[in-house]
């Protein structure tokens, strides 16, 4: 497509501004690309954000150069009390990314008659920043909630009671920073009820809420990802549906299974059951020294599963950077706190 003609603006203040803008939007692109590429490795994000920035240096024509005002400037310098409280590179990348928005704004406004080219492309690239914004701060969040995971030490599973609420809220005051919510009883209204109640109060507590086997009841909560079991949605599928950000883990009973979830994507699995297990009565334990093997074959944050409570838990105690996920030995215990604690103290 031919460009269109560029008009040098009558008044040399607007071409002032012109130049002034341009270079603000490439400073800011130019600081974007840069967490997209060391902080977030994402190249495609990165190769984007360079492509806007290169296409806006094209049209930064010598006639707004010439124009630059600096020595003259009287907001040369100024900065805002504001820019100190930028304590998180999410926190740089939004602020960059509002600081291109508005330069291309005032870029769009001025140049309508006298560049309409570097017009048009002002505004196609303003509105993509929209869109790549959100898609880096659900990037962000994804690595946020992974890094929980592989901090976290204690993975507490519900099971159904009546006052399931509090109990939660007891373990997540205790340090608990991961929950699956697993219902089998309740009727689809009352779980969603439920699950949005139990993904508040983590939420609260900084703690990602994780619903079994539902996608539908994850995506209508808004959960933090799902759990899926071997016969459960494959994968790839479950991936489709809730995004890259949200978190996929997956129960296995075996080395082959433990590998499929690492070539299938997966952010963590549940290795077992360890010990004879309430929840999982059909399938028979698979035993410390199988654990152990199953924690060597993988990189993903295994969770040993099954069983495991304050009195066998020593058992376990020669396993390096043990984690663990019970159901049972907080849900049913009569001080969710203090046995949440107790079993903390021993795994830290």
């Amino acid at each position: 497509m031919k460009s269109m003609p560029v008009t040098p603006p009558s008044d040399n203040r607007i071409a002032q501004l012109i130049d002034a803008n341009l270079d603000r939007a490439r400073e800011g692109l130019r600081v974007m690309e840069d967490w997209c590429r060391f902080g977030l490795k994402r190249s495609d994000f990165s190769i984007q954000i360079k492509d806007w920035r290169q296409q806006l240096g094209v049209q930064h024509h010598n006639i707004y150069r010439k124009a630059r005002l600096t020595s003259n400037d009287p907001a040369m310098g100024v900065s805002h009390q504001l820019q100190k409280i930028r304590s998180t590179p999410e926190a740089v990348f939004i602020a960059n990314s509002s600081r291109v928005q508005e330069a291309l704004r005032v870029i769009e406004e001025f140049t309508r008659t006298t560049d309409p080219n570097l017009c048009k492309i002002a505004s196609k690239i303003r509105y993509e920043t929209y869109e790549i914004e959100i898609k880096v701060l659900n990037t962000s969040e994804g690595i946020n909630k992974r890094q929980t995971i592989k901090d976290c030490s204690i993975y507490l599973i519900t099971t159904n009671r009546n006052d399931l609420e509090g109990v939660v809220l007891q373990a997540l005051k205790a340090g608990v920073k991961i929950v699956q919510y697993r219902e089998k009883l309740l009727n689809d209204n009352e779980k969603i009820s439920q699950a949005k109640c139990l993904a508040s109060l983590c939420k609260k507590y900084d703690s990602l809420f994780i619903v079994n086997d539902r996608i539908d009841i994850a995506l209508a909560v808004d959960a933090d990802g799902i759990h899926l079991g071997q016969k459960d949605i494959p994968t790839k599928i479950a991936r489709r549906l809730l995004g890259d950000e949200k978190i996929i883990g997956r129960s296995t009973h075996c080395l082959e299974d433990i590998k499929d979830a690492e070539m299938e994507g997966c952010d963590y699995i549940g290795v077992g059951p360890i010990f004879t297990s309430r929840t999982k009565t059909k399938l028979n334990p698979i035993g410390i020294n199988y654990l152990k093997k199953g924690l060597d074959e993988t990189l993903l944050p295994a969770f040993a599963i099954g069983g495991i409570n304050s009195s066998n838990i020593k058992e376990l105690n020669n396993i390096n950077n043990l984690r663990i996920a019970v159901s049972d030995a907080i849900i049913n215990s009569s001080n969710p706190f203090s046995t949440t604690q107790e079993l903390l103290k021993f795994l830290t």
